[in-house]
């Protein structure tokens, strides 16, 4: 499936392609409303309503002039009159920020099933299912120590009481060895959904990581990208 994905900001359009690009989407990224309108031909397009050249809404009334392709609007405009206002300038669907990954999938293929476009047959595509991943070995960082088929974590032998998301969120962060994680991918690796626009649920669990840990520092954020762990734990 091609998706047209219309969003000028680099950040979410980066995080958001990476998603789709999961499932089997080729995702081309334009960032104007201009470059919307000149776009190859897709399957579907996501469009966000905020764009610096153009009106999101005259961008969806132009682009239903000559494609005939679902469009979802993707925006933070939230009142009911902006909702009526995208699907009568001709969105197919109209999806409120903040929204999951598994929410904007769900309404795509639900979209494709409606306009029955996806394929040749009338059938629509079905989103590719991620590869399967390989059990994770024992992760190691000093004091601390990860086993992820037994879901156990001890810190200096003494075993970690954790709740499965704090537990999914420790082994991500402590996995990357010292690399920063964005806040899209833990999103994405922990809940199964990146959540574009609310980020709010990661930084609750973090915070309960830490207490938890008895070091705050042992998780430092990123400002503006994510958390990234100490690559060597010290002994408490």
């Amino acid at each position: 499936m091609r998706v047209l994905l219309v969003e000028d900001d680099d950040r979410v359009a980066a995080a958001l392609g990476d998603v789709l690009r999961r499932h089997g989407v080729l995702v081309q990224r334009v960032s104007s409303g201009q470059a919307a309108l000149a776009a190859h031909p897709v399957d579907l397009v996501l469009l966000d309503l905020g764009l610096p050249d153009m009106d999101g809404l005259a961008v969806c009334r132009a682009l239903r002039r000559v494609v005939d392709v679902p469009i979802i609007a993707v925006t933070a405009r939230a009142e009911e009159r902006e909702r009526i206002a995208g699907l009568r300038a001709g969105a197919d669907d109209y999806v409120v920020k903040p929204y999951s990954s598994a929410e904007l999938l769900a309404r795509m293929e639900a979209v494709l099933r409606r306009s029955h476009r996806g394929r040749p047959d009338g059938a629509a595509v079905p989103a590719a299912a991620p590869p399967a991943a390989a059990p994770a070995p024992v992760i190691r960082l000093g004091a601390l120590e990860i086993e992820p088929a037994a879901r156990r974590a001890t810190l200096a032998g003494a075993e970690l009481k954790l709740s499965r998301k704090e537990f999914d969120l420790l082994a991500v962060l402590a996995g990357a060895h010292g690399a920063v994680c964005s806040r899209e991918l833990l999103l994405d690796r922990v809940w199964g959904a990146t959540i574009f626009g609310s980020t709010r649920t990661l930084d609750v669990h973090v915070a309960t990581l830490r207490a938890k840990l008895g070091d705050p520092d042992l998780v430092e954020t990123v400002r503006g990208v994510g958390y990234r762990m100490r690559s060597v734990v010290p002994l408490p």
